[in-house]
């Protein structure tokens, strides 16, 4: 669909920590990283948020899930309608539900809604065809961060770390040529989601800002222990959670040592990884918004046997990888290469996502 060459495209995220659209520009041929362009972000209100939170766990068919898809297109439409000269989008949507092995996955927004909105070309639907082919359908950005170690001339094996509602890792190796060669990547535990809950449930607020409550606490050991021996954690990747990531039952804990035993269950969840690294890497590189929970950064620095820092250290976007992944991720679509392999989902054989949607 795209001529050979590099090509301005824009990617989208709205991930299971339900607080807003990502939205960032990238100049790519589908293999290589050619430059960053512009980015954007448009918060859900308040009412958006519960309605798209009332919808989790909602199949197609489902009126909650045509409430929250209304609520996605609009939200997307309105942040991209900022953009300029994009010849492709990458719609990731919103995710409300995904069973792979069983009922399959579950994203709320039409792509072609968006084009004919926006009129321009998009891919959306990126999991279906993974699942379908017995992958996990998840993490997707694992072929991104391959391509960004490349592009930052990492000089050996090295993980990024995203801490989203839920946290996922990719081990990859940037000395590898093709990502379907290179990459492992898994879930590994609860991220931002169980912290969040719980300052929005006791106290009303969307998140420990730093990780300053959560520093005031002790995490509880006894819940610990039992949250590490969870099955989850020994079973072999690729492996996908949801945003219910098995986490410890805080509930008869007051709100600082709540957060930390939260924080501590992430970084435990974070330092069991490196069991399932094919070599140990010479770094962690860490984006999404936990990455800005000072205590949590601390308790996952402690727990790895390497240098960990935010992506800002090598100067990246922590904030914007999602969206730029599924720009990437929609470039690779267009040129017919894959974007999922056996050692990033768990799907049988390297296979390309995606539907491309005509305005």
């Amino acid at each position: 669909m795209l001529k050979a060459g590099t090509h301005r495209i824009l990617g989208t995220m709205s991930g299971t920590s339900l607080d807003g659209v990502d939205a960032a520009v990238l100049i790519t041929d589908g293999v290589d990283i050619a430059g960053f362009g512009e980015t954007a972000y448009r918060a859900y209100t308040g009412e958006e948020r519960a309605v798209l939170r009332a919808a989790l766990g909602a199949w197609p068919g489902d009126p909650r899930a045509d409430a929250a898809a209304e609520i996605v297109e609009l939200a997307h439409a309105q942040l991209c309608a900022q953009f300029d000269a994009i010849e492709l989008v990458g719609f990731h949507g919103q995710t409300l539900a995904h069973e792979p092995g069983g009922r399959g996955t579950h994203q709320v927004g039409s792509g072609e809604v968006l084009a004919q909105a926006l009129g321009w070309p998009v891919i959306s639907d990126f999991r279906t065809a993974d699942v379908r082919l017995g992958g996990q359908g998840a993490p997707l950005a694992p072929f991104f961060h391959h391509a960004l170690a490349r592009h930052i001339g990492a000089k050996g094996p090295t993980v990024f770390l995203n801490l989203g509602g839920v946290a996922n890792v990719t081990w990859c190796d940037p000395g590898i040529a093709k990502p379907e060669h290179a990459c492992l990547a898994f879930d590994c535990g609860p991220g931002n989601a169980p912290m969040d809950d719980v300052m929005r449930i006791r106290r009303g607020l969307a998140r420990d800002e730093d990780g300053a409550l959560a520093a005031q606490g002790t995490p509880d050991a006894a819940l610990l222990d039992s949250f590490v021996n969870h099955a989850f954690f020994r079973r072999i990747p690729p492996k996908s959670l949801d945003r219910a990531a098995p986490a410890p039952d805080v509930s008869a804990l007051n709100d600082a040592d709540a957060l930390a035993t939260l924080a501590a269950a992430t970084a435990a969840g974070v330092a069991l990884a490196f069991e399932h690294f094919p070599k140990p890497p010479v770094r962690l590189l860490v984006c999404g918004g936990g990455r800005h929970n000072a205590t949590l950064m601390t308790m996952i620095a402690a727990g790895c046997d390497c240098p960990v820092a935010p992506v800002e250290s090598v100067s990246l976007d922590g904030d914007m990888i999602e969206a730029q992944a599924f720009a990437y991720l929609a470039a690779r679509v267009a040129q017919g290469l894959p974007t999922s392999a056996p050692g990033t989902t768990g799907v049988a054989a390297p296979v390309g996502g995606g539907t491309l949607n005509h305005p």
